[in-house]
């Protein structure tokens, strides 16, 4: 079979929505060239994630790559990319360049090659991600968390993603409820779990995402304590079901849903955001005040943003 390398030239801030956009059209794998991997320390707290060449990152802004099949709907594939990429501005998404374009390449070229580039890295103090394929001893008290980067959403060393895991670890109690929203991999409902949360709630809209999710939970045999469902945001969950609620989103999403988020949180609960690029901070601040939560931490890494919001024990 032929296949597509498909090129995306974008900002950092719209990496996730332009993976996902490339996830929900059928891409076969997504891959991220992000020059600012190149000056991160990752080596001195976190551990190597893998080996860098700067000849394979572009000077300026961030590149994704998606695997397409060069079938008979190839075109009309990468016409409808190319639509929802543009269309992401009206959402005041930066998305640089914009620029796209596409080689032919061969399947052996890519179907095992990127498997290279991955290997166990750890996010947090307690959390190592290591990648299915790879043969790993965990230290004792080391939390690992196998993901398949093949299945989608990447590896989880993204910045928004470390600043989830990183609040979630000093977070969540033992015996916890806790709801994730926008759950991508799996992966924050999954620490969750190993954390030591009783009952986890994994939620998304997109059908891709569930089942990458569920496939996960299942990898780090947790099935019988994560609960995927497919669902927008929180319009079904009850009101103050949740210990801790977790999102790593778009900041314009989570501008969407933080009244329905004070209801859904425990009285002296928590909120924990990310997925919010710094210039956005002051606007998701102010929007969490304006239901009633109180800012109780705000951590940054890179040019993102995590904010620990709590709701007031006494009403």
């Amino acid at each position: 079979m032929k296949w597509a390398e498909f090129r995306v030239h974008t900002t950092q801030e719209a990496v996730e929505p332009v993976s996902n956009i490339l996830h929900e059209l059928g891409a076969a794998g997504v891959a991220i060239e992000d020059p600012q991997d190149l000056v991160t320390e990752w080596s001195v707290k976190y551990g190597e994630v893998y080996e860098l060449s700067p000849e394979d990152y572009p000077d300026e802004g961030v590149m994704v790559k998606a695997y397409f099949p060069m079938g008979a709907t190839f075109k009309e594939t990468i016409a409808e990319v190319r639509r929802r990429v543009h269309n992401l501005v009206s959402f005041q998404i930066d998305i640089g360049h914009g620029t796209m374009d596409y080689t032919e390449v061969k399947e052996e070229d890519w179907a095992t090659a990127w498997k290279s580039f991955y290997h166990p890295v750890q996010v947090t103090e307690q959390v190592t991600i290591v990648p299915t394929w790879e043969e790993y001893s965990a230290r004792p008290g080391e939390i690992v968390i196998e993901l398949d980067p093949g299945m989608a959403f990447g590896t989880g060393t993204h910045p928004t993603t470390i600043l989830s895991l990183q609040a979630l670890e000093h977070a969540v109690k033992q015996g916890d409820a806790v709801i994730d929203v926008g759950t991508g991999s799996g992966i924050l409902a999954i620490a969750a779990w190993k954390f030591g949360a009783e009952s986890i709630t994994a939620l998304d809209l997109d059908e891709v995402a569930v089942n990458s999710a569920k496939a996960n939970v299942a990898l780090n045999s947790a099935s019988d304590f994560v609960d995927v469902q497919q669902g927008n945001l929180l319009d079904d969950v009850a009101s103050e079901s949740a210990d801790v609620l977790v999102s790593n989103i778009l900041a314009e999403v989570i501008l969407q849903f933080t009244a329905d988020a004070y209801r859904v949180v425990k009285r002296g609960g928590l909120f924990l955001t990310s997925g919010i690029i710094s210039s956005k901070r002051e606007a998701v601040e102010g929007a969490l005040k304006a239901v009633g939560f109180t800012i109780q931490e705000v951590n940054e890494l890179d040019d993102w943003v995590a904010i620990v919001a709590q709701k007031p024990s006494q009403a």
